[in-house]
């Protein structure tokens, strides 16, 4: 039987300015092929923050990118690496799991007050591989984390208009409208 893949996530995209964190899980395949975040044609990311932030998916990657950026947002994954067959976050295979380096990432950037999790998978490994660490490093009393509705494809029971607003919400610091995804 063949080993289960190695998969690897992106560099973070930055801001030394950014106040909000978006987080998923790990790259699906077709965003690891284009070495690109959200790359998936369905997967709506990219539609959502063209209406919030201008990144919208007609234009080049980098330029979504640097609309992000412009916006205050910094975008990475909550896994550094795991082994898993495919894209469903639910075939990742937990031993293997490799979280990010948070405690770096957050004194690099300590206007960041929320994290925005792109789906339970996200928030989850989070919870469970990061945030103790970010607990016992104190860095973790001012964050604000919410889970937000996957924008993946397969989370296709919440139609988009209410991803939107809950989204929305979360980037305007409404956390009384955001909490209600979770």
């Amino acid at each position: 039987m063949p080993a289960t893949p190695v998969v690897r996530s992106f560099a973070a995209v930055e801001n030394p300015a950014a106040r909000v964190l978006i987080l998923g899980s790990m790259p699906g395949v077709a965003s690891l092929t284009a070495g690109e975040y959200y790359a998936h044609p369905r997967n709506a990311f990219w539609h959502i923050m063209a209406e919030l932030a201008g990144a919208d998916p007609a234009l080049a990657y980098a330029e979504r990118l640097a609309r992000l950026r412009a916006a205050g947002i910094a975008l990475w994954d909550v896994l550094a690496s795991c082994e898993r067959p495919g894209s469903l976050d639910a075939d990742i295979v937990a031993p293997s799991v490799v979280v990010n380096d948070f405690a770096g990432f957050l004194r690099r950037h300590p206007e960041i007050d929320r994290i925005g999790f792109n789906g339970a998978t996200a928030a989850q490994c989070f919870r469970r591989h990061a945030l103790p660490g970010l607990r016992e490093a104190g860095l973790a009393d001012a964050l604000a984390l919410h889970t937000l509705p996957s924008t993946s494809p397969a989370h296709a029971g919440m139609p988009y208009a209410r991803k939107l607003a809950l989204w929305s919400a979360f980037l305007r610091g409404d956390y009384t409208e955001a909490a209600r995804a979770t």
